[in-house]
């Protein structure tokens, strides 16, 4: 144990050595590295959505193509819809990227932060359907319950790798995914856990566009190509997406002990709550946390080179977002937000849009945000991304808030031993 594995605070050094990917933008890092360049769109049309009456909202960004579920052992399958298949998955693959053994998985010293909005969406609706159609709940599956439960996603990755260290699944709306990286990083840097499989998944439903259609909060273009567009002044909603990022968080002590190869370093974190609103996001609530973060991280607003923004592209969470980040960081810091490409993604946002700012760091480049061609002056007081463009990124934030006035940040840096 020496001084370079710990803070100045004496807590441990928190490290990334495990990524994995379920996204609309691709399934595995080089695929979604090379979307991220291109400006690359998942979002496509659910012409099966049109036969919900009053649902306007026609499109989403479902999880690319490639999967193969038959990698999970059908016995683990039968309780997964389809969220926790996703994060089974991208778990599957950032436990080989971070060279995690089975002796060490089911140790104890080895934990699960996985979020989603809910449990899934898809079998909630077939469970409702028949028991309301036929009054009876006879033909119900067994399963049904294990893939509608709140923290499916963690349970079921949790019994995949037959980790016995601590689960928990924040349910948080849109901050689920970034809670559950959070709450990894606290339990690491304090030696709760040595490691930490954490993230988020959701999946695209019907049910998640209505709920966002009803408060005028979802795009009703027809055209995927022309939607989402985050901080854009002919925005007009989201588009909901799906999928799931994982992360493999150690202990630097843990991960050079074992020699295994380091992403990236976790350096802050902050949530907290507006306390004010359920559904109109404030700016003092985004801007304290982002503080809160630095603060954490022990560094400047001035230290940070690149911000990923949550932005949706709805009419007031975007200038929100923007006015709060330009308190903090003036025009000074580049700016730009994923959801042009991926669509919201919800429980999982948090997390793969972690990931996404990684391999930025990683690859010497910002992505720029897809479909803002004319910044709404609502949005103004930052610095736009509206071409990718080289970049030396060794500090970075990454910012997601939800319903309930609940708002996180997570600092970065490339990792220097």
């Amino acid at each position: 144990m020496t001084a370079r594995t710990r803070r100045a605070d004496g807590a441990h050094r928190v490290v990334v050595t495990g990524m994995g990917i379920v996204s609309p933008l691709g399934n595995d890092l080089g695929r979604v590295t090379q979307a991220l360049r291109e400006g690359t769109s998942g979002v496509r049309l659910m012409p099966e959505w049109r036969k919900i009456d009053g649902l306007y909202a026609c499109l989403a960004a479902p999880a690319a193509p490639g999967l193969d579920p038959q990698v999970i052992p059908r016995p683990f399958r039968r309780s997964m819809g389809p969220q926790a298949l996703f994060a089974a998955l991208a778990a599957r693959d950032a436990v080989a990227d971070a060279g995690l053994d089975e002796a060490r998985l089911c140790s104890g010293t080895v934990g699960v932060s996985i979020g989603s909005t809910m449990g899934s969406p898809e079998a909630l609706t077939a469970f409702f359907r028949h028991l309301i159609g036929s009054s009876s709940l006879r033909g119900i599956k067994s399963t049904a319950f294990l893939q509608t439960m709140a923290h499916t996603c963690a349970a079921n990755v949790a019994i995949l790798f037959g980790i016995t260290g601590r689960l928990i699944a924040p349910v948080s709306a849109c901050t689920s995914g970034s809670q559950g990286v959070g709450a990894a990083f606290e339990a690491v840097r304090h030696g709760l856990q040595d490691a930490m499989i954490c993230g988020g998944a959701d999946e695209a439903h019907f049910i998640a566009a209505g709920t966002f259609d009803i408060v005028g909060g979802a795009s009703r273009r027809e055209d995927p190509s022309a939607t989402p567009r985050p901080f854009d002044a002919d925005r007009d909603g989201l588009v909901v997406g799906e999928g799931s990022g994982v992360l493999v968080l150690e202990s630097l002590e843990h991960a050079a002990a074992r020699g295994a190869r380091i992403h990236a370093e976790i350096v802050g974190y902050a949530t907290n709550c507006d306390g004010a609103h359920m559904s109109q996001p404030q700016q003092s609530g985004s801007e304290a946390c982002m503080r809160q973060a630095l603060r954490d991280a022990g560094i400047a607003a001035t230290d940070v080179h690149y911000i990923n923004a949550h932005a949706t592209a709805t009419p007031i969470g975007d200038s929100i977002e923007a006015s709060a980040t330009a308190a903090v960081f003036g025009d000074r810091v580049p700016v730009s937000s994923a959801k042009g490409q991926t669509g919201h993604t919800l429980g999982a946002c948090g997390a793969l849009e972690t990931i996404f700012t990684v391999l930025m760091m990683q690859q010497g480049f910002i992505a720029a945000t897809r479909n803002l061609d004319r910044i709404d002056p609502a949005c103004g007081g930052i610095q736009h991304v509206q071409r990718t463009r080289p970049a030396t990124i060794r500090v970075a934030l990454n910012n997601n808030f939800a319903f309930g006035g609940v708002n996180t940040s997570i600092v970065l840096r490339a990792f220097e031993g």
